[in-house]
């Protein structure tokens, strides 16, 4: 099974939690054991699973993205501006893999799960497939 899912950013980097999308699409499938792919198919975005009790986990961790990836480096050739915004995506991944264990999300007690915009706002989508077993 797999559904696909559309998401607006309204920041240039945000992270939004889609943790009950996923769960809500776990319960929907239907099976007691399986496994969750949640992916992005932008190349200045990416999902995480990260801490989702204190925002300011979120705010850290974009502050330090920016500070590993700088936007105005005069070194930077690509045409549109936004190398920063790539660096991140690929540092953080395109994907992440869940187990469900008795029709939930096995997630520890302070994880979320996140698409991660480096380039927005935009309008984005990202997937989720399920895979029984």
């Amino acid at each position: 099974m797999i559904k696909k899912y559309k998401i607006s950013s309204s920041k240039r980097d945000e992270m939004i939690e889609i943790t009950t999308e996923v769960q809500e699409f776990v319960r929907e499938a239907g099976f007691s054991k399986a496994a969750a792919i949640v992916y992005c198919p932008h190349t200045t975005a990416g999902i995480t699973i990260n801490e989702n009790a204190d925002p300011d986990v979120k705010s850290d961790m974009i502050r330090r993205f920016d500070e590993m990836y700088p936007w105005n480096l005069t070194q930077d050739k690509h045409d549109e501006g936004n190398s920063a915004a790539h660096m991140k995506a690929s540092a953080m991944g395109a994907s992440q893999h869940l187990i469900v264990h008795e029709g939930r999300l096995l997630l520890g007690r302070w994880q979320g799960v996140y698409f991660c915009e480096f380039d927005g706002p935009r309008e984005r989508e990202f997937y989720i497939k399920i895979v029984e077993g």
